[in-house]
Parts: C-alpha cells; structure tokens; sequence
C-alpha cells in the first residue's frame, strides 16, 4: 500500500471499542476506515483497539480471584483461537506466545496474594492479544499496519492522596513529552500503527492500567502527545445524541459539540464517550469525533474548541441509582467549617459528592455510585458519623434528570412546562451547574419512569432545545435505523403550482390559496377505512363553498357548531339530506338549538341543564350526546377539551341523571359522542376513546352510532409524520367486532384540509436588532392566528427564492401591534430574503382564514381555489361569487 511518508509528523488517532474489533467485517471497515483517513488527511495513522467484547470483564473476575479462574482462562484461549481461525490465519503463529503470556499469569507468584501490579497484568492482556491478532489481520490484508506495545510511550503520573488502587489500576497519564518522545515516535517504520487502549508503563516500571473509559482516554493522550489533526472514537452508535435513543426513538443526533458541552453530556450519563478522554484532547486543542463503525457516512458528533455554541438544551439524560443524604441541624447555621467537617466525613469513608444543595439549616448532597462504592454499610457508618452534629435521612434509590446546554439561565423562561413537569413529581433536590451548562433535579427513581421521552418531547415543543439549528442537530435516531415514513413532498413544490401561487400574490397579498385535488386525496384515505361508517367534516376548519362540495362529493357530512355555519351549508350544499348535518354547539343559545331541531339535522347535546330547561324543545326528539371522559388530549393545552377544566362535554358522573331527565321527557338518545383534543398522534387513543364510549352505549341501551370526534394530526413539521391510518384503522376495527351493533362516526377537519391551503404574504421590511434578524410580512396574526393562539408551527418558505441554498436564520413577524405577532423564530430563510419577496406559510387549510379577523382594522385575507392546471381564480375574504379554476 502507498501510504503517507514514515517519517510524518501528522497523525490521526483512531479508537475502536470492543464490539468494533469482535468480528472479521468489522476489521474489514478498520482497515478501510484507515487507509481513507490516511489518504484523505495525507497524515500517518494511530488505531487504538479496546479487548474483544466481553473480554475485560472476564478477566476482571480473574484479576478479582474467581473460584473458576482456570476455566475462563480457557475459554478465554479457546475463543481467541476460535477468531484467529475465522480470520483464516495461523492462531499459533499469531497468537500463540501471547495466550502462553496469559495462561502463565495464573501460576504467577503474584497470583496467590493478587498483588496490584499482577491484577494490572491480567487486565492488560485483553488489549495485547486484539492488538494482536489486528495487526496481523491486516497486514495479510495488504496494509502497512504495523504492531506497537502503548507501555513504551504512555507514562502513568502518580497524584497526590491517591491511593495505591488507583496508582495501578485507575491512572492519569502525562500529556506533555519532549520533542525526543515525538521524534522517536514518528520514526516508527509503519505509515499505519495499531496499539492497545487502556495500558500504560508504571513509573515504577511494569503494566498499569487506565480503568473505566481506559480505551478513549489513551485514544485521547495519543491525540495530546501527538498534536494530531484529530481523535476519532470509533463505536456501534453514531455519536452523542439529544437522550438515550433506546429510550426515546425520536432523540436528535448532535452533530457538534464544544468541549465543555461533550464533558457535562458524557458526565451526565451519555455512555458513548467517557467523560475522562476529553480533557486531554481539549487541553491540547486536539478535535475529536464519535463515529459509527458500522456506518461510517454518518456525520458523527465532532467535538472542538469552535463548536457552534447555540443557547439552547443540547441534551437531557438521566442517571438511577443515586443515593441522597440530607442533613439538617439548627447547629450549622453560620458556623464556621460546619461544611469542611462534613465533607471531612464523606472523604473518610471514600465517597465523593456529586450535587450540593444548601439553606441555612439543611444541606443536601448526591452520592453517584458509578463513582463511588456505595453499599448499605458504607452509608450506615457515614450517617452514624454525621449523626454526632447533624440530623441525617438517606434517600434512595433516586434518579437525577440532567438538561445540559449553552446558557440555561437564559432558558429558565421557556421552561416552564418542564417546571410544571417536575412539578407533578417528588423533587428532592435542584442543582443548577455554576458554568450554566446543566441543570438537575433529583426525584424518586420510580417517577422517573416513562419520563424521559415525554420531557425530550416538551423541550422541543418550547423551543428550550432548538432542533430545528442543523448545525448542531443531525437526524432522528428512528430515521438513522430506517424506520420513518417520510411526509409526502408538498403539491406547493411543484414549478407548474409555484408560478401559479405567485401570481396569485400579484393580485394581492395576504391571500390563501386551496388545492382541492389534496381536500380530495385525504377524503379517499379516510373513505378507505372500513371500520368507519358515517364520515362528518368539521367545517369550523374551514367553510369555503368549494371545499364543502368538494367533501360532500366524497361521500361526507358536513358537521356545524353554529345557525351561520348551518345556514352556509343549507345554502351551499342545499341536496345534502338533513341526517348528514351534525350540529354539535357549544353553551349556543336556545335559538341555535330550535333552528336546528327545527331543519332536523343531528343535535348534540353535552349537559343536564339544556333538557333541565328547555325540555319542551327536546321533548320527543332524537339526540345525540357529548360525554367528558375525564380526560383531555392534543398538541396545545388550548386544544385539550375533556376534563374538568374543559367546558366541553356531560360529566360521566351526571350520566345517570341525563339518561332519567331524557326517559322522562321521552327523548332518545341514539348517538353518543366524545372529542377529547386536536393534534393527538397515537392510534391507541381513538382505539381507547371507542372501547369507553361502547361501554357507556351499553349502559344507555338506545344508541345507534358511536362518534369518536376529529382531532387527526397532519406532519406540520419535517420531523412530523404521516398519521399511520393503517394502525388507526386496525384498532377501530378491534372495537367495531366487540360493539358490532353500533355505526362508528368520525368527524375530522384539520386532517382533511390543513394540507390543502397556502396563506401568501409579501415581505415588507428585514430588520437587524441587536443580532436578531426579522422579516416581516404584510400577513399577520389576524391573518393567521394559530401561531399567536397555539404556538403552533407552519412551515415558511420564500417562494420567490425557492433555489436559493444560501441560508440564514429569522424571526418571521407580522405587522400586527401584538408582542405576539410572531409566525416563527430562527426560521431558515434565504440570506438574500427581501422587500416584496412572497413568502408561503404552509398547511394553512385549517383554522386559517376561519379565524381570521380585522384587528387593528386590517382587512381580511383573500381566498382562491386551485383545481388542476390553469389560472386559478380569487374570491375575496367576504361573501363573493366563488370561482374555480380547473
């Protein structure tokens, strides 16, 4: 192989766990992964191997005296001959002078008393035979890899107060050598070398070892020592990520990282990368990254003196199994070395403190015990110390659930649902870091269940943890693993739509513009679910003539909560028959009640007091009714609209009372409905939401259709997806068998024309404010109020700049005088964004122009229908002739 000269002086330092190096395919990559470094950097490279998987803990029990310690050396022999052979090479020839090494150690006069320094050789030995058998592996693979020993380059540093444990088998290692040393290292004859992680020379000659983390951290002194171009951690995830991906699917790549960012994230609980291995490289001004063996064209996480320090959380982590002790006395109050008499105690007994948390009489601290050996004995003789000037309680087990980014002061503002969050839990404890880069609360470990995803999902919805900045966040672990249905490209994309949309703006902006033929495509994927049998369109959603018919075509009632929404219809659509009208109101006045008994259309009603009275009204008539199920679901608290602080919906408590008031007044009640919240995304909520409401049929004994509400999501955002109507199907129809006797309604709007409608406005300033760069729009929150009621998110576009990939990040504002007059902050937008672009707020088919207003006597918006090609037509944002385009 042709490879960089010898004699260079630039390196690139590569560190491959165990589970990288336990398998030919994956030497394979080893070997590929370092020639590419080698060519591409024009720089030598180091490869820093751990043991093979499973290995060092083997041998831990050995070096810890296992009763069984001949037969797992054995097995050790046995397995390591085993992949010698499966790498079709000679095992004798390779390994055969290292297992006599290993086999040897058991006979050791060392072995009997465990001396530290026999410990340290047995541990060493897993390093040495993979170093081994790589070498060799690849150099019969045509490489210029040659075999060096780390003990004669890493020096072990002897601190202060460590223990004679810690100087063999948990080292520190110098960072700083002489010119000589680096010499003498580039003289090595091999463009590529490969070495052993975790084992160092004692300076009192001998093996030593770097214990937890030992692998990264040599990787990182390689890197230091060597001033390389950088330290690549190479393992089985692809880098650092928002939170545990095995725990939350949808936690974000991080991408990049500064130093301090990667120290708290690994320290916290991040498993990837030991907190250990960074400083090194951060002292040195090394650069490092974590990258997958597997995929290697994933981008990693880098971690550098220059990372991109966005505010923002970068990552939430949690760690179990953490012992709190809390100590409380009037004594200490004011008294000078209270706290060095303490912290005394805690250092006799070999504990070392996490988190502190203080008042006036009571201090609080945490005991982590991947730091420290904490058992039942350990903590009864520390408390037994304490209780001789402090009140002490230990409480356990605990978890600390750890937010880490730039700036968390800056962010207390936005996390006021988190705060609500913990608010619900038993918090102990609330450390926050004095370099504002984390904040912790410790709860009891049995709350902290189920936790994690839902607190990731609200830092994001606060924009507390800013996702949507690609320079720090990468890709969703689900979309690493292949497992996300993508939302489909939006009709707006389309060139042929795109000239057409602007110039609809020509006419004037703001304007909303309808593509029927999506309105289309959603009504035939719900029509296409068997379980449904009776299909409603929530017209409050949006009301436009041509999207009633349109619906209606389809086969869809239309269901109103108003007399103004029930007289469009019957002007509209004046052939629908009057059981396709479902009239489900809200606190609506007597008047509303007897026009639509009156036209006879399907009435609902979800309270007592309306047959209490107004019983002539209803008397004899069929009903439909809203019960509360206790509960409220969706995307925005404003949303949620079940539960006692819902106005919506009959108590199931005062179920009893309203099926006897109705007997009397001989009403029949033959449809029972529920809407708990918009914008629910799990299937097994309506799937829940069916299984209750055929319970309570049961009980009433006159239902004849089960309405189970709308509130079906749409993908809003990128990350979004695709509602699974597969799912949601299978689960209706589960429950349809169990209650064959019912018709199932539904009665969506959002889902069927969010997608469908555009909102166009033009831009009319860019402004800078003290780094803050604003586009305003000519469209405002009276235009569009679902971002201002809802923070909800619409996509924006400047559709005159599509092409443009130069991107900078705004604020997007309307001219409204409102604070809340904002569409969206830090929004990408092209860097050249400016006066009279049109800019295209997307998915703004539902509740968009149906409430809109004139505040600040600004007009409303205009509306058009796009029905297939040509020139669509406009109607005005009051009642006009409607026109349509096909």
């Amino acid at each position: 192989m042709s490879s960089a000269n010898p004699a260079s002086d630039r390196w690139v330092v590569l560190k491959f766990g165990g589970t990288s190096v336990s398998r030919r395919h994956r030497w394979d990559n080893i070997g590929r992964i370092a020639k590419k470094r080698a060519q591409a950097q024009e720089a030598r490279v180091l490869v820093v191997v751990s043991a093979l998987s499973g290995v060092t803990n083997e041998l831990t029990a050995i070096a810890d005296g296992a009763a069984d310690s001949n037969q797992r050396v054995q097995q050790l022999v046995q397995r390591h001959r085993d992949f010698v052979s499966e790498l079709e090479l000679d095992a004798e020839t390779v390994l055969g002078q290292r297992l006599a090494a290993l086999q040897a150690l058991l006979v050791d006069e060392r072995a009997g008393p465990r001396s530290l320094d026999w410990q340290a050789e047995v541990l060493a030995q897993g390093e040495l035979l993979s170093s081994t058998i790589g070498a060799a592996y690849l150099a019969a693979q045509g490489l210029d890899f040659g075999w060096m020993d780390a003990r004669d380059w890493l020096d072990a540093t002897l601190l202060p107060n460590q223990t004679a444990w810690a100087q063999r088998l948990s080292v520190s290692c110098q960072t700083r050598r002489d010119d000589d040393w680096r010499a003498r290292f580039n003289q090595q004859p091999h463009g590529l070398l490969l070495t052993q992680g975790f084992i160092a020379r004692h300076p009192e000659h001998g093996t030593c070892v770097l214990g937890r983390g030992g692998s990264d951290t040599s990787a990182a002194y390689f890197g230091a020592l060597l001033g390389a171009q950088r330290v690549e951690i190479w393992t089985d995830v692809p880098g650092m990520f928002t939170t545990n991906p095995r725990e939350v699917p949808d936690a974000r790549l991080l991408t990049r990282l500064d130093y301090h960012e990667a120290q708290e994230i690994a320290t916290t609980g991040a498993k990837v990368l030991h907190p250990r291995s960074i400083k090194p490289c951060r002292d040195a001004g090394v650069p490092m990254a974590i990258l997958d063996t597997e995929r290697p064209e994933l981008p990693g996480t880098s971690i550098d003196g220059n990372g991109v320090t966005v505010p923002g959380v970068k990552a939430v982590s949690r760690r179990n199994g953490i012992v709190l002790v809390s100590m409380e006395g009037i004594g200490m109050w004011q008294q000078v070395g209270f706290l060095a008499d303490v912290f005394a105690m805690f250092r006799n007994h070999g504990l070392s403190v996490d988190l502190i948390g203080s008042s006036e009489t009571n201090v609080t601290v945490s005991l982590d015990p991947s730091e420290n050996l904490v058992n039942t004995d350990v903590l009864a003789a520390l408390s037994n110390d304490l209780s001789q000037i402090c009140r002490v309680k230990v409480i356990a087990p605990c978890t600390a659930v750890t937010l880490v980014g730039r700036g968390m002061r800056s962010l207390l503002h936005k996390l006021s649902d988190v705060w609500a969050m913990f608010g619900r839990e038993r918090v102990h404890l609330i450390s926050q870091s004095s370099n504002d880069l984390n904040l912790t609360f410790v709860i009891d470990e049995a709350d902290a269940e189920g936790l994690l995803p839902v607190l990731h999902a609200a830092l994001i919805d606060s924009g507390a943890m800013p996702t949507g900045d690609a320079s720090v966040f990468g890709p969703r672990w689900r979309e690493i693993e292949g497992q996300v249905r993508r939302r489909e490209t939006p009709w707006w994309h389309a060139p042929e739509q795109r000239e057409q949309l602007l110039a609809l703006a020509q006419a004037g902006t703001p304007h909303y513009a309808y593509h029927l033929p999506t309105v289309r495509a959603r009504a035939r994927a719900l029509a296409a679910i068997s379980a449904i049998d009776r299909r409603f369109y929530a017209i409050k959603a949006n009301s436009h003539p041509h999207i009633l018919r349109t619906l209606v075509e389809e086969g869809f009632g239309l269901e109103c909560v108003s007399q103004a929404e029930l007289e469009r219809v019957l002007r509209e659509v004046p052939a629908l028959a009057m059981d396709d009208i479902l009239f489900t109101p809200s606190f609506a006045p007597r008047s509303e009640y007897a026009f639509a008994l009156d036209r006879g259309v399907n009435v609902t009603l979800d309270n007592v007091e309306a047959l209490q009275r107004w019983g002539e009204l209803f008397q004899g008539r069929a009903i439909w009714l809203r019960v509360d199920l206790g509960r409220g679901d969706g995307h925005h608290e404003k949303v949620n609209t079940g539960g006692k602080a819902s106005k919506f919906g009959l108590p199931l408590a005062r179920l009893p009372e309203f099926v006897n008031l109705a007997q009397r007044l001989q009403v029949r009640i033959v449809g029972l409905h529920a809407h708990l919240g918009s914008g629910v995304e799990t299937p097994q909520h309506w799937r829940q939401v069916c299984d209750e409401l055929g319970g309570i049929a049961e009980q009433i004994g006159s239902i004849e259709t089960i309405d189970i509400g709308g509130g079906l999501p749409i993908p809003y955002t990128a990350d979004d997806e695709p509602f699974d109507l597969e799912a949601w199907g299978a689960g209706l129809e589960e429950i349809k068998a169990a209650y064959p006797g019912y018709q199932l309604a539904i009665e969506p709007g959002r889902f069927l024309v969010a997608e469908s409608g555009v909102l166009l406005s033009r831009v009319t300033q860019v402004v800078d404010k003290q780094g803050i760069r604003r586009v305003g729009t000519d469209a405002g929150m009276n235009a569009l109020m679902r971002p201002a009621l809802y923070d909800a998110w619409h996509d924006v576009a400047n559709l005159s700049r599509l092409a443009d990939h130069q991107q900078d990040y705004f604020d997007v504002v309307g001219p409204i005088c409102e604070s809340s007059d904002v569409f969206g902050k830090r929004r990408p937008l092209p860097a050249a964004t400016s006066e009279g672009d049109v800019l295209l707020f997307a998915d703004a088919g539902a509740y968009g122009f149906s409430m809109a207003n004139q505040y600040n006597l600004r007009a409303l918006p205009v509306e058009a229908i796009i029905d297939g090609g040509g020139q669509a037509e406009v109607r005005a944002g009051v009642a006009q002739a409607d026109v349509v385009a096909r």
